[in-house]
């Protein structure tokens, strides 16, 4: 039963976005040839072809792997590639701890293998044939070497923690397991902009000049305090363009991409910020953080009752039940069955954005964000007409079309 409802819920999934993959290509491809008139003054008719091509590019590609993801799935569980990895770390005889540390070990090994032909493929031919590739191969493997290693010295002690919770604190492990985990993302998110970034991009305080006077002004009207404004060499990597805040509590920093900077006036730039302060002051990044915690708290939950059903693990291929086997199968499977939440997860963020937007329109000129995000539509290739279907589905952000018509009304 395990299984066909496993099988069930791959297939569903499966066909659900294959379905609306084919509505967002075909709804891209129908209106590839004329401007929105709301953009018409603003965008030119091969931009906006340009753009409606690299989004169907990019579909026909993540389908591709997408099916390839399907497959390795199925190999790795069903068709026993979990068991053989298991016995393989069983063989060496240490102790449960470091058996699991050495099974997840070889799992990410081969996982990154069968993960590094898409990445190749997106880095070096989809975004070098449409212009936004700046990344070399040195970085791309650098960046690699670096991940690896990061993922070594953070997440080996934390699946150990986990690990030995598992086996020595008895039925509600799930408990602790759940605050370990929590705790050591708050720590992860308070030192990710000091500690973490700076491995992968240089961030230079931003200059002084127009921009930072807005920006400073900006602040001061919204009692925003962070620990410093900073540029990131984002151009290194790609030419697309974006901002964001990092941090937690007194580490908090705003970031604008250099390659940003460089496309949006000082006042278009205000704009942008009062958006993702929007966001800040809204409460938008609280309450995205009390739902992480809440549905981690019911991830352990539900993990903690799996843990010793031997039918989780049977009907899922796998013949041994351990602790570090119940993890594995848990992140690999329980995405296909929260898949069906995702557009209840879109419309919160879509309903975010749009508050971000009201405050932005109360604390700096609405048409400059009106403005800066054509731009950014213009120079980020994002196509204006995505299927309504799908953006419902999917997307964080409402439809270009939509966002500035409810920006105009805010204007009015």
């Amino acid at each position: 039963m395990v299984t066909k409802v496993f099988l069930f819920f791959l297939c569903a999934k499966g066909l659900v976005e294959a379905w609306l993959d084919l509505k967002n290509k075909r709804y891209i491809a129908a209106n590839r040839d004329a401007v929105p008139s709301k953009f018409k003054d603003s965008i030119e008719l091969n931009d906006h072809q340009r753009a409606a091509d690299y989004s169907i590019t990019k579909i026909n590609v993540a389908s591709f792997f997408k099916l390839l993801s399907y497959t390795f799935l199925l190999i790795w569980t069903l068709g026993g590639g979990l068991e053989a990895v298991d016995n393989l770390a069983r063989s060496l005889e240490y102790g449960p701890i470091v058996t699991g540390l050495i099974f997840f070990g070889i799992f990410g090994a081969i996982s990154m293998l069968l993960g590094l032909p898409e990445s190749i493929f997106s880095t070096f031919v989809i975004e070098e044939r449409f212009g936004f590739n700046k990344t070399t191969v040195k970085t791309f493997i650098l960046d690699m070497v670096k991940g690896l290693i990061l993922g070594a010295v953070i997440g080996l002690p934390i699946l150990a923690g986990l690990l030995w919770m598992m086996g020595a604190l008895g039925d509600y492990w799930w408990v602790a397991g759940w605050a370990f985990l929590t705790s050591v993302q708050f720590i992860l998110l308070w030192a990710y902009p000091r500690f973490i970034a700076p491995l992968f991009n240089k961030f230079s305080p931003l200059e002084e000049g127009d921009v930072k006077e807005k920006v400073l002004g900006l602040l001061d009207r919204t009692g925003f305090k962070s620990n410093g404004l900073f540029v990131m060499d984002a151009s290194m990597r790609s030419s697309h363009g974006n901002a964001y805040f990092t941090g937690f509590g007194d580490n908090k920093r705003i970031v604008f991409f250099d390659t940003l900077i460089k496309t949006l006036d000082a006042g278009e730039v205000e704009a942008v910020l009062a958006h993702e302060l929007g966001h800040f002051k809204r409460k938008h990044i609280m309450k995205q953080l009390v739902k992480a915690v809440v549905f981690s708290f019911i991830g352990f939950y539900i993990l903690g009752a799996l843990y010793s059903w031997l039918p989780f693990y049977t009907g899922h291929g796998v013949s041994q039940p351990s602790a570090y086997m119940a993890l594995m199968l848990f992140s690999m499977v329980s995405g296909l069955y929260t898949f069906f939440l995702t557009p209840l997860s879109s419309w919160t963020s879509r309903k975010y954005e749009f508050e971000a937007d009201e405050f932005a329109s109360q604390h700096s000129d609405p048409n400059n964000l009106i403005t800066a995000l054509v731009k950014m539509y213009k120079d980020n290739a994002s196509t204006l007409t995505p299927d309504p279907t799908y953006s419902a589905f999917y997307h964080s952000h409402p439809p270009a079309l939509v966002r500035v018509a409810h920006l105009e009304s805010l204007q009015k």
